[in-house]
């Protein structure tokens, strides 16, 4: 029974490092887009109001704070 709880308890890091990869591997065809200013805000603000638009939906949705 021990071996059993030593081997669910490395799924956590395994989860968190195949998350970690798919993020890093999805981010990566943007980093040129960084070296020109213009495109770097643009990105940027892309994120912000995904970020932002996410956050009212699920508040909305949840009934957290009435938007």
């Amino acid at each position: 029974m021990q071996n059993l709880w030593e081997t669910v308890s490395k799924y956590p890091i395994f989860v968190a490092g195949v998350i970690g990869g798919v993020i890093l591997n999805a981010l990566k065809p943007l980093a040129p887009l960084f070296k020109n200013p213009l495109t770097a805000i643009a990105i940027i603000g892309f994120f912000v109001a995904a970020f932002v638009c996410l956050s009212f939906t699920l508040r909305a949705m949840l009934g957290l704070n009435p938007v």
